[in-house]
């Protein structure tokens, strides 16, 4: 039994300075995403601000759910007002800007084209590299004693950024595709409203083309000469 708990004490050294490693692993190369849906009622401009640090990576990619034609224009302004990207009368877009200043960038969604038609616009944000003040290499500072391990803490942090990479990249997709599925099934309910009401239309028009050829009909076969007596 004396080998087996000299096993066991090793294997608890070992995890505990693994998970300790890990923690610190987990910090790096952080990716923020956050995704918003809102309202752009007709003849209105709405713009958004997202504070970023130079030499980071901000992409946008925005979708027009509902609304007459599904387009809106939008446009990206750096913080000194310089237009980065612009898109017109567009139902969707993806857009990256790698940052050269610091400061507030400013993206709008406009529907001043339209005086009647509201628009449900949903879109996601994904920023990188926002630590940049922080060396990639500051965590071998906190690695001590690992040497006698044999592990090679370079490939586990490539495993787990690659891992984190494909997990955010497929939260994203499963966004993307309800942000599809939403704006297909709009679609389909206003197609299905505009098939009943013109489907009523045409029957009230039928009835009304019938009842005036039965008049007419009935007009024909009927004796308008008065009868003297």
């Amino acid at each position: 039994m004396e080998p087996v708990r000299m096993v066991l004490c090793v294997l608890s050294v070992l995890i505990s300075l693994v998970s300790d490693r890990l923690v610190v692993l987990a910090s790096f190369s952080q990716a923020m995403d956050s995704d918003f849906t809102f309202s752009l009622p007709a003849g209105r401009k709405e713009c958004f601000y997202q504070t970023m640090k130079k030499e980071a990576s901000l992409e946008i990619e925005y979708q027009v759910l509902d609304g007459a034609g599904l387009d809106v224009d939008f446009f990206i302004f750096s913080p000194s007002g310089q237009l980065l990207f612009s898109d017109h009368r567009k139902s969707d877009g993806v857009h990256t800007v790698e940052t050269l200043e610091d400061g507030d960038y400013m993206f709008c969604f406009d529907n001043t084209f339209s005086s009647v038609s509201e628009k449900l616009v949903f879109f996601e944000l994904i920023l990188d590299n926002m630590d940049t003040e922080e060396d990639p290499d500051n965590w071998k500072e906190h690695i001590t004693g690992i040497d006698t391990l044999d592990m090679k803490l370079e490939d586990i942090m490539d495993t787990i950024n690659n891992v984190k990479s494909r997990l955010g990249k497929s939260v994203q997709i499963q966004t993307l595709l309800r942000a599809f599925e939403a704006r297909d099934r709009n679609l389909q309910e206003s197609n299905f409203d505009r098939v009943n009401f013109w489907s009523v239309v045409n029957l009230f028009v039928m009835m009304v083309v019938s009842a005036v050829q039965v008049y007419l009909v009935r007009s024909l076969f009927e004796d308008k000469r008065k009868i003297r007596t």
